[in-house]
């Protein structure tokens, strides 16, 4: 006698939960073009690493004798597998079984799969389709009675954000619970024409509001990307969302309790970029490309972007000196001319505590015209949100450095580093710096000499003239008001040194921050 029947009934189980929700449903998910729970699973881990748990959760009917007539899967699936051979945790939403409501253990699953990243520091990654675990008003019937709503185990989730990497894909049409458990992630990633974000869906909004909309005005990629930020990147393809997301925890470690890896330097530390020299143009009212800045700088091919098309004046990326990971910061001068809107704020803020959170040592490229001004940016609290990103910056333990390229000014640029602590900096010979620039601030300083003056433009020529004389960082250099002009050719080789000194400061500061980040 031994247990086969029984492993033979485990493995029938096993097979009928991979069948989801049936071939019908499965086929219409695929004529959607959306991969099912289990392709996504696949593609994202390393091949044959998923292990399952949970497998056998969901609705059973029995026949008159006991036996199984028939199994309906829990619409989560969820477990452990590898990705780049490092252990993470994976908890997938099928839409092939009841659209992702909750119901069959799901709840359960979920928690689990929150309370296995937490207990064993490990990265969870979030498959959000439907409502993810959110609920339906056919379960009303079922239970016979209505609930106070509580969201399964988001003390966990919460925990979480401050402990470990977590990564979520919007991989359909997301409401309620499911957008929650997107926006409540490191990085979030969802596809074009696929999957949406929505607290309710259209018909919600039809009946509580009145608006007819359809599910892409009301939650596509468009709003969230470049609107709302609930999502960082957008990508044509489900399986370059899944690809982002191995490539987003690549530059980091498993919890707060460790150092970021390091890979294999492929790139000279010591490599000079000739083109440095003339990248920002001598008229100070030129843009420039900062992203090709980036790329010259960093490892070859290192520099990941994250939240593009959200808060644009701001840059803000992952990437690798001399194969250590790093934060990335950097204004762009083609947008609002690099200065500081209420979105940008938020976006800086977010992504410091995120940096400070996993230990990455931060580097400010600075180009910071200061906040932008106008009754628009009073009314979106440009202000408030500002000092919230400059009490980010203050507070953070990550090692920091500022390489200034241009411009510093005001408020906001007073906040390119924390000046009551060590404050490393580099300056290029563009730097230019002050309260206000010269030709924003010389008619408000002067205006009672121009007023009075008998040819107020030869006086206005003048003045500047004079002003022009004192504006050389040469001269800031002389009263050590900044530390270090630099040749930009330099930039890569003192950077590269820098990461290995602030590394030997980060195996210092190992463990989750007093201050846990939000998202």
């Amino acid at each position: 006698m031994t247990w086969q029947p029984e492993v033979d009934e485990l493995r029938r189980r096993e097979e009928l939960a991979r069948k989801m929700g049936g071939a019908e449903r499965v086929q219409r998910q695929k004529d959607a073009g959306r991969l099912t729970v289990r392709e996504r699973i696949d593609a994202l881990l390393d091949a044959g690493s998923f292990e399952e748990w949970g497998g056998l959760a969901g609705f059973s009917k029995y026949g008159p004798d006991g036996a199984l007539e028939e199994f309906t899967p829990a619409n989560n699936v969820f477990g452990t597998g590898r990705i780049e051979g490092r252990k993470v945790v994976v908890s997938g939403d099928d839409f092939s079984v009841r659209g992702g409501a909750a119901d069959a253990s799901i709840h359960g699953k979920q928690v689990y799969a929150e309370r296995m990243a937490n207990e064993l520091r490990l990265p969870i990654v979030r498959l959000v389709d439907g409502t993810g675990g959110g609920g339906s008003v056919k379960m009303l019937e079922t239970m016979g009675r209505t609930y106070v709503p509580a969201n399964p185990a988001w003390d966990l989730v919460v925990d979480n954000y401050g402990k470990v990497p977590v990564a979520a894909a919007c991989l359909g049409p997301v409401a309620g619970l499911g957008a929650a458990r997107v926006a409540h992630a490191h990085f979030s990633v969802m596809v074009k024409g696929v999957s949406q974000l929505f607290v309710a869906g259209p018909p919600v909004v039809k009946a509580g509001m009145g608006q007819e909309v359809t599910k892409e005005e009301l939650g596509g990629w468009e709003i969230h990307a470049r609107e709302s930020g609930a999502v960082d990147n957008v990508v044509d393809t489900e399986r370059e969302a899944l690809e982002q997301i191995r490539r987003f925890l690549s530059y980091l470690p498993s919890s707060a309790w460790e150092a970021p890896p390091r890979c294999e330097a492929v790139d000279d530390p010591r490599r000079r970029d000739e083109w440095l020299l003339s990248a920002v143009p001598r008229n100070r009212r030129q843009a420039y490309d900062m992203r090709r800045i980036l790329a010259a700088v960093f490892d070859t091919g290192s520099v990941f972007e994250l939240g593009r098309l959200y808060g644009a004046s701001l840059i803000t990326a992952l990437a690798r000196l001399d194969g250590y990971a790093v934060a990335v910061l950097a204004a762009d001068p083609k947008v609002y001319g690099g200065g500081l809107t209420a979105a940008a704020s938020d976006k800086l803020a977010r992504f410091v505590d995120f940096a400070d959170t996993f230990h990455l040592p931060i580097v400010h490229l600075v180009d910071q015209p200061g906040f932008v001004v106008g009754v628009d940016a009073e009314r979106s609290g440009t202000i408030r949100r500002g000092v919230r990103a400059l009490a980010a910056v203050y507070q953070a333990r990550s090692p920091f450095v500022s390489v200034i390229l241009r411009r510093v000014f005001g408020v906001a640029g007073a906040g390119h580093g924390n000046a009551q602590r060590l404050n490393l900096r580099f300056a290029w010979p563009s730097g230019d710096w002050g309260s206000l620039p010269v030709e924003g601030g010389l008619e408000a300083a002067y205006r009672r000499e121009l007023e009075a003056s008998a040819d107020p433009a030869a006086l206005k020529a003048e003045i500047a003239a004079r002003l022009e004389a004192v504006r050389s960082p040469f001269r800031t250099a002389e009263s050590f008001g900044v530390e270090k002009l630099i040749d930009p050719r330099e930039t890569r080789p003192l950077l590269t040194e820098w990461v290995a000194d602030a590394y030997r400061l980060v195996v210092t500061q190992l463990g989750p921050s007093a201050r846990p980040a939000r998202p």
